[in-house]
């Protein structure tokens, strides 16, 4: 017999088909979204506009499970880091980080990762599991009813890299755009990709106006391969040639990440070969310090060097910002999340 499959691993499309299986009408899917996403319903019973026989179905083959918070901190800054156990006991963080009336949830896509960048303390303990797009959507979902308050944009940029999981992270990513589900309008959604080259080029195919990041961290292959060994297999040529086709063929701006580290990405040569790396490219450089990670030596860029090299991009008309430090006293800023445990908490 199949185990029973989590309800919320289901987008609109999915739900519809499982239901016309079933002899359903499809605007069933749209009460269960809402039942799901909108009032977070814990069972089947609750769901009361639905039909006796259709609540005892679903019930039978499928669960409704809420990841369960084992541990949250508070920032001095209001950002906030969840731990969250799921159902076969691994645990994946995400967080809340409140702006100006705007609310941005980074969730996780994976259980660890494999990725093995230097700076990044997720891929230490390397790739345990995929996350279900369930999974991700429900930690927005949890994170929104904590504040409480309506989510505005949402970032796969927490524990995992998202296109070596695509199917599942566009799924979640539908779910959160979807107006029965959460509601987070696409260009508010984003993806952040250490550079996956065959995801960037699926992510252009999709109909729907998400947003790209890539983490690029240095325009050198050498410095790059050294601090991000897993994408040794997608050079700094093809994710050029990636990206002007992505601009090309959805007209949009990806953001390219570069998280500074002192003495080994901020060097007048690595500035000139990002600077060479963006000509041509409709791109936004983000700048970030990069943040302190235990067990590795690496330094954040002095601020006078951060300050050289957004001033070099300037005048060579590369539309870049340097990104604000938040969350980084309870290890919730970028590159600080890891796989934990819940006994770790």
């Amino acid at each position: 017999m199949t185990a029973p499959y989590d309800i919320k691993a289901y987008d609109r499309s999915s739900l519809e088909s499982v239901l016309a299986e079933s002899g359903q009408p499809l605007f069933r899917a749209r009460q269960l979204l809402r039942w799901i996403w909108q009032r977070r319903a814990t069972s089947f019973d609750g769901m009361t506009d639905l039909p006796s026989t259709l609540r005892a179905a679903l019930a039978q083959r499928h669960v409704l499970f809420w990841p369960a918070l084992v541990a949250r901190e508070v920032s001095s800054d209001g950002t906030r880091k969840y731990l969250w156990r799921l159902a076969d006991g691994a645990s994946v963080e995400s967080v809340g980080i409140p702006t100006r009336g705007r609310l941005t949830v980074c969730f996780s896509t994976q259980v660890g990762c494999g990725m093995g960048c230097a700076f990044c303390a997720t891929g230490r303990g390397g790739l345990v599991r995929n996350l279900d797009c369930g999974e991700m959507a429900a930690q927005v979902a949890l994170v929104a009813d904590d504040f409480p308050a309506r989510v505005t944009n949402a970032v796969a940029m927490g524990q995992g890299e998202p296109f070596v999981n695509y199917d599942e992270t566009i799924r979640a990513l539908r779910i959160l755009n979807d107006p029965d589900a959460l509601g987070i309008g696409a260009r508010h959604l984003t993806v952040s990709t250490s550079g996956v080259v065959p995801g960037i080029r699926r992510f252009a195919t999709e109909p729907e106006q998400f947003t790209l990041a890539v983490s690029l961290h240095s325009a050198v292959q050498s410095t790059r391969d050294a601090i991000m060994p897993g994408l040794r297999t997608y050079p700094l040529s093809a994710l050029h040639e990636a990206l002007g086709d992505y601009i090309a063929k959805t007209g949009r701006r990806p953001t390219l990440e570069f998280a500074l580290i002192d003495g080994v990405n901020d060097t007048p040569e690595e500035t000139r070969a990002l600077i060479a790396f963006c000509r041509g490219l409709l791109v936004h450089v983000n700048l970030i310090p990069v943040n302190p990670v235990d067990g590795t030596r690496l330094r954040r860029s002095r601020d006078a060097t951060i300050e050289a090299m957004a001033s070099a991009l300037r005048a060579a008309d590369v539309e870049v910002s340097v990104r604000a430090e938040r969350g980084a006293d309870i290890n919730a800023a970028c590159g600080q999340l890891r796989q934990r445990t819940p006994r770790e908490a």
